[in-house]
């Protein structure tokens, strides 16, 4: 597994500043609706997904079988790394993206792209103690936790012992997601929330007929599904 990071130049902090200004003044933007509107004609036309990566305002990205993809209003730089690692046959696992442009991708190769300095720190330990990265969630508030076969890395505490008390009661951890005021976690038997879950989401995890391995979520809107890419959604 090799890691990459891509940098961000001063010009493209000013640009994204003003990005977050005028959509945080505008939540429901014209971009979201639409690039999610998009997501979900091609996850109907494609009949499966298997992940997403979702945002108020940052565009919206699928994967789909072992190599399928689609993407609407998000950057160039991670749009190109995304059709690189497709062309190279390279499984993408998962897409961490934020509102205020920040992603990972993880992969047989993870890239990042202006995360927290504590996470891009502890994605190298990991990599140097051999230990394979099964989850990754981050957030604008610079909180973010890493989840390997072995370890749980996390910005605070507080999130290590909360995902290990889910372990001591529901089995070995499948995936987590945060957002700025919420989390989501889902073991082998069950699933842990807290802060502003939706309510649509707790219910669609309870009820799901599949086993559920990925949950994303932002807002009231949201997404699980199993391995194989059987799906449910709100977007």
């Amino acid at each position: 597994m090799k890691l990459n990071r891509e940098r961000k130049n001063s010009v493209q902090k000013v640009f994204l500043s003003v990005v977050l200004f005028v959509a945080l003044t505008m939540p429901n933007t014209t971009m979201a609706q639409n690039s999610r509107e998009y997501i979900r004609k091609t996850i109907s036309q494609k009949g499966q997904c298997r992940n997403v990566a979702i945002t108020n305002f940052g565009g919206s990205v699928m994967l789909y079988g072992k190599n399928g993809y689609a993407y609407k209003d998000i950057s160039p730089l991670l749009a190109s790394k995304i059709k690189n690692l497709a062309t190279e046959r390279k499984y993408i696992d998962d897409i961490q993206l934020t509102n205020t442009g920040s992603w990972i991708i993880l992969a047989e190769d993870v890239v990042w792209y202006d995360i927290p300095a504590g996470l891009e720190k502890q994605l190298k330990n990991f990599y140097n103690l051999g230990e394979k990265i099964t989850a990754v969630t981050l957030n604008d508030y610079g909180e973010w936790i890493v989840v390997g076969t072995k370890e749980i890395a996390a910005s605070s505490y507080k999130y290590i012992n909360w995902l290990k008390d889910g372990i001591s009661s529901y089995g070995n951890l499948r995936t987590v997601h945060m957002t700025d005021d919420a989390i989501v976690a889902v073991f082998e038997r069950g699933f842990k929330y807290g802060g502003e879950t939706p309510q649509s989401l707790i219910k669609a995890i309870k009820e799901a007929d599949f086993e559920v391995y990925k949950v994303k979520f932002v807002g009231k809107s949201w997404f699980i599904a199993s391995k194989n890419g059987k799906c449910k959604y709100y977007m």
